[in-house]
């Protein structure tokens, strides 16, 4: 897997930040298919924002399939593959929330997951980084708009 996070990350757009970042540091996967970084400090105005710890996580993981699936013969007669496995990647990042006063914290997650056909990693690796390209644009081009409707439940 080629993910690999530089520290510091600059934060996307938030309302109530300013110049938001992260300096990371490596930390074990859950799982043997993942990478996972720990946010340990923060920078620019953020006010209430903790960093990493036992009680209240902030980590990212990117996670890769534990066997990677491959595409099937196609039909001899039709010449079409009757069924296209997928091969998952994803990239999860907790954060440990408070829900109430005096309440312990509770762990928020957001996961991407990108689902390749089998074969187009080969055959149209074009499409498949277009398609990456995009949705992470989209997501840094909303950043702050999410950070408001998971806020206030209006999209």
């Amino acid at each position: 897997m080629t993910v690999s996070v530089t520290s510091p990350i600059t934060g996307a757009a938030q309302t109530g930040f300013t110049s938001p970042t992260y300096t990371l540091t490596t930390d074990i996967a859950p799982d043997v298919n993942g990478k996972q970084w720990a946010v340990t400090a923060l920078g620019g105005t953020q006010t209430g924002v903790t960093a990493h710890s036992t009680s209240s996580p902030f980590t990212i993981t990117a996670t890769r399939p534990k066997t990677a699936r491959i595409l099937g013969k196609p039909h001899p007669v039709t010449g079409l593959v009757k069924e296209v496995p997928m091969n998952v990647y994803g990239v999860l990042t907790r954060k440990g929330a408070t829900p109430l006063v005096d309440q312990p914290v509770a762990t928020a997650m957001m996961k991407t997951n990108i689902s390749i056909p089998a074969g187009s990693d080969s055959y149209d690796p074009a499409n498949l980084r277009a398609m990456i390209s995009a949705h992470i644009g989209a997501l840094s081009q909303i950043a702050s708009g999410l950070g408001d409707t998971a806020v206030s439940n209006i999209l």
